[in-house]
Formats: structure tokens, sequence, C-alpha cells
């Protein structure tokens, strides 16, 4: 794997003109201009920058860490320092769009340091693009024509701080639109809600918890086909709980059933569940439900 410490040496690999500042590029074809992609398929690669790109793929594929970024129909996309990227062979983009990139030590000493790291939409199983409505695109074009003009023409003392501001405004207004995107699809998480309980029923009545374990959250939106973080905030937005409270929250559900059971011992119990130590699973129980699986088991089946 090739990774790639300065920006220079990352936008010469992409055979891109090099940077007017030797920690940001701006490639605006919003009019005329280029976006970063190799013009051949490329072996997985890592920067150390971040890249902000609005781009809508024509052919072909980006692969992001494991899955693949979807962002067909033109979209916004996040990539964080030291993230893998590989591109397939022949992909093109539509030439209109943008692409921001800056190593990370551009952000030292300001507060967009702390808060970049706060941004969902930058972590590696995000892989669903933040897709944007007419009238959003051209909100968040007119501050990229912003960063452009001042990276453009005004390199003085005041720059960093005019660029850091407008970069900071473009994040606030991409999570505004990520956020809507979530309160849009409340059908589709009521949805997925449904699908992820029915995927561990079935799980769960295959036999495969006690054989193979409790699965990963990872496992779980694979086959949902969704990514992890996008199947997690989803949830959270509607229910109030993350998919690793939901899995818990089953899994107790099941236990107080397999609980009524006086024959079955609460290893066995713990077993059934998946969980490799019976210890865990009794805690788990008791902080959920505030009394142990064995007291849950004596005042339920008391005649």
């Amino acid at each position: 794997m090739q990774h790639f410490k300065t920006l220079s040496a990352y936008l010469d690999y992409l055979e891109l003109p090099g940077p007017e500042h030797p920690m940001l590029s701006v490639f605006s074809a919003i009019g005329d201009g280029f976006l970063p992609c190799p013009k051949e398929s490329s072996p997985p690669i890592t920067n150390d920058c971040y890249s902000i790109s609005l781009k809508k793929i024509i052919k072909g594929d980006l692969n992001y860490g494991r899955t693949k970024y979807d962002f067909t129909n033109g979209a916004l996309i996040f990539i964080a320092p030291r993230q893998i990227l590989q591109w397939d062979e022949s992909v093109v983009y539509d030439q209109k769009g943008f692409s921001i990139n800056f190593h990370e030590d551009f952000l030292k000493g300001t507060e967009l340091a702390h808060q970049i790291k706060k941004f969902g939409f930058f972590s590696y199983s995000a892989n669903e693009a933040l897709h944007l409505s007419p009238k959003e695109e051209k909100q968040i074009e007119s501050i990229v024509e912003n960063i452009d003009i001042e990276y453009q023409n005004n390199q003085d003392e005041f720059s960093k701080d005019i660029i850091i501001s407008q970069l900071s405004t473009l994040l606030k207004y991409a999570n505004r639109f990520y956020e809507r995107q979530f309160l849009n699809r409340k059908e589709l998480s009521n949805d997925l809600l449904e699908q992820f309980n029915k995927y561990l029923s079935a799980y769960f009545e295959s036999g495969q918890l006690e054989e193979k374990g409790i699965p990963g959250i990872e496992q779980i939106a694979d086959q949902l086909s969704v990514s992890q973080r996008y199947l997690s905030d989803t949830l959270k937005k509607e229910t109030g709980k993350t998919s690793t409270e939901h899995l818990q929250l089953y899994l107790i559900d099941e236990a107080k059933n397999i609980l009524l059971n006086p024959n079955k011992t609460i290893s066995e119990v713990a077993y059934e569940l998946g969980f490799e130590y019976p210890p865990y699973f009794s805690r788990l129980f008791k902080k959920k439900e505030g009394i142990s699986p064995s007291a849950y088991r004596e005042k339920y089946t008391l005649n």
C-alpha cells in the first residue's frame, strides 16, 4: 500500500497541478477545472490529508476502506487522513463539482482541529455520501467559491484564518444536511429496525448465536446492506438507542424467555445466547434489568 505524507506528493500521484499552498488545494469544476482522480485503476493508497468533494461518478467505483462510496447521483463525500482509497479501472467523473484537500497539519492550533473529529460523516464506515438538494448544493458551492477566491488571490497573514473560518462554515452546513438526510428517512429507519430484529431472530432461531456467538454490528450492517455508522446513527436518531443497545435489548428479551425454563442453568442460558463468558451475561442482565438472572428466574417462576 502506498502512503503519501505530503499534499504535493498526493496531487502528483493524481497527475494534478501542484498546490498554491503547501498544505491546501482547491480544485473547482463548478466552472472549468479538474477533479482528483487517477486515469487508471490504482492500488490501495492512504495519505495524511482531509478531502471534501462534490462529485458524480459516471462510470466505475471508488473503494473506501472495505466498501464502495455511493455518489452516483452527485453528492458530498468526506475522507479523513489515513483512510484507504482505491479507484477501479475506468473511473469517470462528471466535470462538475469541487475537491478541497488539506493536510491535517493545516488545522494545527485551530479550534477546527478538534471540531472536525466530531463530525460523523468523516467516519470510516459512513460510506453513504451526503446527497444534496439543488438549493443545498448552491449553498455549499457559494462557500467553496469564497474559499477558492481566497486560495487563488490572497495569500497573506489573514488567508489561513479566513479559509479555516469558511471550512468550518462548510462543515456546519454539511452537518445540518447530514441530519436532514436522517430526518427524511424516518420510514426507512423504521423498516431498518424491523430488518435488524428479523435478522437477529433468524440468527437465534437457526442456532447461530450458540454456535458462532453474538454477531458484531458490522456483520449485521453488512447483512442489511448499510454501513455500520449509518445503521447506528439512524437507529439512534429515531429510537434514542444505538445499534449496540438494540442488540443488547434483543438478547435480554430472549434471556427472559429462556430463564423461565428452570431446567437450564444460568451458564447454559448465557451460552445459548452466544456469550462466551457467563459472568458477562449476568452483569449485562443486571445492568439492564436491575436484578440478576437468578433473581429474575426466582421472581417469575414462583407459583
